[in-house]
């Protein structure tokens, strides 16, 4: 008796990094796990694009592959008024024809953002699997620095 007939598709991991591909079914990350973005801002206040990526892992039970799931990661504000970044896309696990009766799957996704954030302050990236699917939450802090501006030098005089 396959155990998993009833079981939904979740959501193992999600994760914030400085790069993140997913290449033959591998996830590569760079700079993974951070919490905390730190960009420089220029002196008249211009917010550079900021680069990021996201890392999921995603476990298929048996009963839910060959068909369509609805998954949607966005990056938002900490209080979800402002959303930076919407992904909506389709994901459809197959089974390959050696697979033991009953096996779960694993699929895994790399995301790469080129955003700017409209201010420093608390984020968080959601992940979320149909409407009423599994979810997972991801919180970070943007932080600004400031750049020093270069100054004309100045000449001795003569």
């Amino acid at each position: 008796m396959i155990e998993n007939l009833k079981e939904p598709v979740t959501i193992e991991a999600l994760m914030l990094a400085n790069h993140v591909e997913a290449v033959n079914g591998l996830l590569y990350m760079s700079g993974g796990g951070w919490t905390d973005h730190y960009r420089a801002v220029q002196p008249n206040g211009q917010a550079p694009v900021s680069h990021f990526g996201i890392g999921l892992s995603l476990r298929i039970p048996w009963n839910e592959t060959n068909q369509p799931h609805h998954l949607n990661v966005r990056v938002e504000n900490e209080d979800a008024t402002i959303i930076i970044a919407n992904i909506d896309t389709q994901i459809n696990v197959g089974r390959p024809p050696q697979l033991a009766l009953g096996s779960i799957q694993h699929a895994v996704i790399g995301v790469s953002i080129d955003t700017m954030f409209p201010r420093a302050g608390g984020y968080r990236i959601v992940a979320r699997i149909g409407e009423d699917g599994d979810s997972k939450t991801w919180p970070f802090r943007v932080h600004d620095t400031q750049v020093a501006s270069l100054a004309t030098p100045q000449m001795p005089p003569a």
